[in-house]
């Protein structure tokens, strides 16, 4: 079940976040209980500077968790890649899960923006994770611009509506062959979850569907076995749809 970007193995094809938790004691639980080895850090909430006063980075056990930044809240590419550069001056990483937002209330990205974040910072040797729609064609930009993974959204961040467009992400699965294909924002509940990973997603990255569930820990639990299990049923091939029914149990070869 392991996942690799830019060379790098995890053992888990579920990433997830940091905020909207009861408490950091409660993420970090989560975390445990989600088998997720890369955890995505929002820095510009997080506190780098003030080493006194409590940070979330304090309950992220970095000998078991890869960090990944993300400019989340950057309205533009300038933004983006100014925070991008903060998380590696601080020594977070030199990977991030680049945002470039361009509308407030969808939080959908800004895909010219975002494309002009990825080539400044693969050029200044970042790994970059971009954040983009279900796009094919934008996706293609962002691998050539040297995007190491292409994430795009199942639907609007912190909906929970879950996959809107699996033809889309079908296709980007069709088409994205040189890097992983990683969905990202929508995910509600753990079928929807499995419902990517069957639609041929290489991982899933949440944060909102875990931290606002009634019993997050349980949740979490949930959404590590969906991952394991949308992936499984993705490689075992799906039997053919059909319109009349087929007994389970052939008549040929029953003695009469």
């Amino acid at each position: 079940m392991s996942l690799s970007i830019a060379g790098r193995e995890f053992s888990s094809r579920l990433i997830v976040g940091t905020g909207k938790y009861r408490s950091f004691a409660e993420m970090k639980r989560c975390h445990e209980l989600s088998g997720a080895d890369m955890v995505t850090v929002a820095v510009r909430r997080v506190n780098l500077s003030d080493k006194s006063k409590e940070s979330l980075l304090d309950y992220i056990d970095r000998e078991r968790m890869f960090i990944l930044p993300n400019t989340a809240a950057c309205y533009s590419a300038d933004e983006a890649v100014r925070t991008a550069r903060l998380a590696r001056e601080v020594g977070l990483s030199n990977w991030v899960k680049l945002e470039v937002i361009g509308d407030p209330d969808t939080l959908f990205p800004d895909n010219e923006g975002l494309l002009e974040a990825t080539r400044v910072l693969v050029k200044e040797g970042f790994v970059v994770l971009p954040y983009t729609n279900d796009d094919l064609i934008m996706a293609r930009k962002l691998i050539d611009a040297g995007a190491a993974a292409v994430m795009p959204l199942a639907a609007p961040i912190g909906s929970g509506l879950g996959v809107q467009n699996p033809a889309n992400l079908r296709i980007l699965r069709e088409k994205i062959t040189a890097v992983p294909l990683i969905v990202d924002a929508g995910v509600g509940t753990a079928s929807d979850a499995a419902v990517a990973m069957e639609l041929g997603a290489d991982g899933v990255l949440m944060n909102t569907a875990v931290a606002l569930a009634e019993d997050a820990e349980k949740m979490a639990a949930a959404m590590k076995l969906a991952v394991e299990a949308g992936r499984l049923a993705y490689e075992a091939g799906r039997m053919t749809k059909k319109l009349y029914a087929s007994a389970s149990s052939p008549l040929e070869g029953l003695v009469a």
